[in-house]
């Protein structure tokens, strides 16, 4: 379960710790396991870079996963990354059909991102070609009308994820 987190959105920095871990509680009230929830940090400017530096050492200690949102775009940039050690980087749609035909830039970017110990994620996939440009570069995970459209929380999702080599096969053979 993925959640946006502003940086900007709230300038008291012991107020959001607190909000961090009230959740947290909530989570182990209703029998959820932090490790299931993604900490999206969207691409909006931080007050400082010690606030979120600390902030993100606040989610990490719970046991949540962090992920940096919209890559390529805002200030998602190598420097977020390097503040905050995501687990996941979620490459932004439009940017990523931007890069679809420039395969080597691609892999570049997203081998950087694997170096730094990050899942990559693609968003925006939008049909087969862009899915399998994603593959080719090495994506991990990917997002996108493509692959299915917003659902209702509750409706019923495959348990198991679909073998990459599967996702290439061309279904109009």
């Amino acid at each position: 379960l993925y959640f946006n987190y502003d940086p900007g959105a709230n300038s008291d920095l012991e107020k959001s710790l607190a909000e961090i871990r009230f959740m947290v509680r909530r989570l182990g009230e209703i029998g959820l396991d932090p490790r299931l929830l993604v900490c999206e940090i969207t691409e909006a400017a931080a007050l400082d870079s010690g606030t979120l530096l600390r902030l993100s050492e606040e989610i990490r200690s719970h046991g949540l996963l962090i992920a940096v949102d919209d890559y390529g775009t805002g200030h998602s940039t190598q420097n977020r990354l390097d503040l905050l050690k995501p687990d996941i980087v979620k490459i932004e749609g439009a940017w990523f059909r931007k890069l679809c035909g420039e395969l080597r830039l691609l892999n570049s970017v997203i081998a950087g991102m694997k170096a730094r110990g990050a899942r990559v994620l693609v968003e925006g996939v939008e049909d087969d070609s862009q899915l399998c440009f994603g593959l080719q570069a090495d994506a991990d995970l990917f997002q996108g009308y493509y692959l299915g459209v917003p659902a209702l929380v509750g409706t019923v999702f495959a348990d198991t994820p679909l073998d990459r080599l599967h996702a290439l096969v061309d279904v109009n053979v």
